[in-house]
């Protein structure tokens, strides 16, 4: 059977490609986030090819609702943003692979029907920063994402969005549950987010904070 494939880009190039492929069955083109969610909804595709930057629901956003919502949906990021952020947000949004727009047809195809697979693709150069972010270019790169946050608030954000408690917190790093919450507060403030779960969301949409399994 053809792979099934949902696509949220009006992109000529790739979509050709995709079509005249035997392997591959494009069965819809979404137009936006909230487009593309309603249809994944009602199709069930095998791989969605998504777009990050697109009005209402970006590409982000609707990665992480049809991954919570389906999660044996592969889906495959193909853009023209390349920065550190985009990229993490993506991978920690669900995303399965990460092309740059410009990607040739046939690179297209390969990349989808390896996602179907259950593997991971990324394309040239992405690879090597994905390394470099889980080695000593993570501290580098936390501290150009939230540059307004202390060194103490940041190694406490990561805390918090690897899914630690107060207590917890505390605990690992030798202080009182009150200098845990009021950092917290400090945290929330800085990052303009109205509470915990917002600050979660942020930071994991950034690359930080490993879920505890």
């Amino acid at each position: 059977m053809p792979v099934r494939v949902l696509i949220a880009d009006d992109h000529p190039m790739f979509r050709f490609g995709l079509t005249a492929d035997p392997e591959i069955e494009l069965v819809g083109e979404a137009s936006n986030g909230a487009e593309l969610i309603t249809m994944v909804e009602r199709l069930v595709p095998d791989v969605v090819i998504t777009d990050l930057a697109m009005p209402g629901i970006d590409g982000l956003a609707a990665t992480r609702r049809i991954k919570d919502e389906h999660p044996k949906v592969a889906i495959l990021v193909l853009t023209m943003h390349e920065d550190d952020e985009a990229v993490f947000g993506a991978m920690r949004a669900g995303a399965r692979g990460y092309l740059l727009k410009g990607a040739d047809g046939g690179g297209i195809v390969r990349a989808v029907l390896t996602v179907a697979r259950g593997d991971a693709v990324y394309g040239t150069g992405i690879a090597q920063r994905i390394m470099d972010f889980f080695t000593s270019a993570h501290k580098d790169y936390a501290t150009t994402v939230f540059p307004e946050l202390t060194c103490r608030e940041r190694e406490i954000l990561e805390l918090v969005a690897a899914g630690h408690n107060n207590h917890e917190i505390a605990r690992r790093l030798v202080l009182s549950e009150k200098t845990i919450r009021n950092h917290v507060a400090a945290v929330l403030t800085k990052l303009q987010v109205s509470d915990r779960a917002a600050a979660v969301a942020k930071a994991r949409d950034a690359g930080l904070g490993t879920v505890r399994g």
